[in-house]
């Protein structure tokens, strides 16, 4: 693609006004991937909280790029794919459920020092795992992407890759601002390890409510 036909495909500015719109009230809607990026980062501090962010990040690019290829309409139209990443990432989410549980209060600030760079590598894959097998952001894409781009348009797929790398860029500065905002109370949690195991309740009650809600989705 030369640079006319490349700047000529890109999504118009009305088309990214309403994408930018609507991709604001998608961030701010609390998920699982929320509630991960934000629970490191009050129990292991914001560098672990912005690795589990990159983790998530990329797991929605990865979703991005199927859904443009045309591999997350494969996905959906598969009742035993679609089965399997359900379950595969209902039993990663319990998992998530499990460790906040059973690690308790070896999730904190401090200790996360003696380990950093493998801390913030599982930090990161946690990230990548919670939205790479969450089948509903397969469906998600499927549906609310398409709706920014005209199935006709010869240039559909490339506008949907850049639309969907732009939800990243948008989405972004907002994660980043309330990884930031729950640093400043993160030192309660660190302090006090009856907040320490609420906080670690809180979260496997969380991340159990969204593995079973996701059992419960249809394809």
């Amino acid at each position: 693609m030369v640079t006319g036909d490349w700047i000529a495909a890109l999504p118009s500015l009305g088309t990214m006004a309403a994408y930018a719109a609507a991709v604001v009230l998608l961030v701010v809607t609390p998920g699982p991937d929320m509630a991960l990026f934000l629970g490191r980062t009050l129990s292991q501090g914001r560098a672990a909280g912005l690795a589990a962010l990159a983790g998530t990040t990329v797991g929605l690019y990865v979703h991005t790029a199927l859904a443009a290829l045309g591999l997350s309409a494969l996905i959906a139209a598969s009742s035993l794919a679609f089965t399997a990443l359900k379950w595969a990432g209902a039993a990663y989410l319990v998992f998530l459920a499990v460790e906040a549980l059973r690690r308790g209060s070896a999730f904190t600030v401090r200790t996360a020092s003696i380990g950093e760079g493998p801390s913030l590598a599982r930090a990161f894959l946690a990230g990548l795992g919670v939205n790479i097998l969450n089948p509903k952001i397969v469906l998600f894409f499927l549906t609310f992407l398409p709706q920014f781009v005209d199935p006709a348009d010869p240039h559909a797929t490339f506008r949907m890759g850049v639309l969907g790398g732009f939800y990243g860029v948008i989405g972004a500065p907002i994660c980043v601002g309330l990884i930031l905002a729950a640093e400043r109370v993160a030192g309660a949690f660190a302090r006090s390890r009856r907040l320490a195991r609420g906080l670690d309740c809180a979260l496997a009650g969380l991340f159990g409510a969204f593995a079973a809600r996701l059992v419960l989705s249809k394809a």
